[in-house]
């Protein structure tokens, strides 16, 4: 799993010059600028008070995601405390904190720790059997919210949003004055949002589902057999927990027999398309801790040993994924935000796969910068995949990308892997070694072990530099 999916790129302002970057979403018109709203603010907000570091601006939004699923976990337990005794919520909960993939996901910005969060939430609200904390109008707030954030939310929400019209005794008043209103009242909004800051009308959901499913762009960052979520996804995620989720499920209450549906449905509904990751189906893991609590409440002999197994082994492998595996593709960015104090303007060229590293956001300074873009083929007519270009032959594209000495970089990032092949390049240019990062222990494909940094010297006075 890669350490960071996921860049929120955003233009920022500093002294009068602007820079950052836009990937191809936003210039297509898939995105929804309603999620980055929240933190441009915020990002305005430090720079009105002169606090806009490079440490806050990354750690200040992962410390507001971090606080916002702890109150999602609070609201939660106290959903089981109203559902179940002391003792099945108070092992839910637990099964729920010490979930290793919770910890490894739930204080990153991405949109699909977003779409937890608000599922955790709303669920908190959602008409259950014996609920005593369900209203229509806050969940189906938080539903709304979840699909505006990211619209394959209503994946998860479909057969809960049916069971909920199904069993409500006022049908008809359900659907004037909470379905119709707030489904509305947020399509209304995101899209003025959206029209602001696209400067036109644009039906971003729409788009989204065009493009990643009918043109099935999605599809070509990457395919997996159908089983894929049922023989690895799902087994990953829930990780140690798999056999007391499989026990939970014969010993629940029947009121759970609706998420039971719900996980099932939406594990089979993300298993018919092509392209398939970890994170999708995120936001149904709180619900199998309920069946997991269900199941370690009910032991009497081996609770307190169950117990420790699932906090030891879930406690390793989050610090493991968490603060080791893959984790060069951050620290690099601390050696790259050094070169905006240096002023003879370096000129950094990240020479590896499209979106290996985060981008301006963790360097906050005009510092000319270039990674290999991948925008999928849409029909443009003068359509180029830079990334899968460079690593069918890195040392041909560097020599056309850069034929005159003077446009070549000062700074090379690339993994160890890449050394080799373009080791002339290297040695022609007097590029020498500066930096050498560890990033895993499980290098694969064109994802080394170690991130190195490369740095060309000048050339002494009276050299011409020529083609490679």
């Amino acid at each position: 799993m890669t350490k960071y999916n996921l860049e929120i790129y955003c233009t920022l302002s500093l002294n009068s010059v602007t820079y950052g970057h836009l990937t191809w979403e936003w210039k297509k018109g898939i995105r929804g600028f309603t999620y980055p709203l929240f933190f441009a603010a915020i990002y305005k907000i430090l720079h009105w008070i002169h606090c806009d570091s490079v440490h806050l601006l990354v750690w200040l939004p992962r410390l507001i995601q971090a606080l916002v699923t702890a109150f999602a976990d609070f609201k939660f337990f106290f959903l089981l405390r109203g559902l179940e005794n002391r003792d099945v919520a108070k092992w839910t909960s637990f099964c729920h904190l010490c979930s290793w993939f919770t910890w490894y996901s739930c204080s990153r910005t991405l949109t699909n720790s977003v779409e937890a969060t608000i599922t955790c939430l709303a669920l908190c609200y959602f008409p259950l059997p014996g609920s005593k904390t369900h209203s229509s109008k806050k969940y189906l707030s938080l539903v709304a919210l979840g699909i505006v954030v990211r619209p394959t939310a209503l994946i998860v929400w479909l057969p809960l949003l049916i069971h909920h019209f199904w069993h409500d005794e006022n049908k008809l008043r359900l659907v004037v004055h909470d379905y119709i209103p707030i489904g509305a009242s947020a399509v209304v909004i995101s899209t003025i949002i959206d029209r602001i800051f696209y400067e036109k009308w644009i039906f971003v959901h729409l788009n989204f589902l065009n493009v990643n499913i009918l043109d099935g762009v999605a599809s070509l960052y990457g395919t997996h057999p159908w089983h894929w979520y049922l023989t690895q996804g799902f087994p990953v995620i829930i990780g140690p927990h798999a056999l007391f989720f499989c026990h939970g499920c014969f010993l629940a209450h029947k009121r759970y027999r609706i998420l039971l549906l719900t996980i099932a449905w939406t594990v089979g509904i993300y298993s018919l398309l092509p392209h398939k990751e970890f994170r999708f189906i995120y936001p149904v893991l709180p619900f199998c801790m309920i069946f997991c609590g269900a199941a370690l409440a009910r032991m009497r002999v081996w609770r307190r040993a169950a117990a420790s197994f699932l906090l030891a082994s879930n406690l390793l492998t989050a610090l493991y994924t968490g603060l080791i595996h893959q984790r060069g593709a951050l620290d690099v960015m601390g050696h790259v935000h050094a070169l905006c104090r240096d002023v003879s303007q370096p000129d950094v060229l990240f020479a590896m796969s499209c979106h290996s590293t985060p981008y301006y956001s963790h360097v906050h300074c005009p510092l000319k910068m270039r990674f290999l873009e991948c925008p999928p083929d849409l029909g443009q007519a003068d359509y180029v995949n830079e990334s899968d270009r460079f690593n069918e032959d890195p040392l041909l594209w560097l020599q056309t990308s850069y034929p005159h000495a003077r446009s070549r970089p000062t700074h090379l990032v690339l993994f160890d892997v890449m050394e080799k092949k373009i080791a002339a390049f290297l040695r022609q240019n007097n590029y020498t070694k500066t930096t050498d990062i560890f990033h895993t222990h499980f290098p694969e494909g064109g994802v080394g072990r170690r991130i190195f940094i490369y740095e060309r010297h000048r050339q002494p006075r009276g050299h011409v530099g020529g083609h490679v």
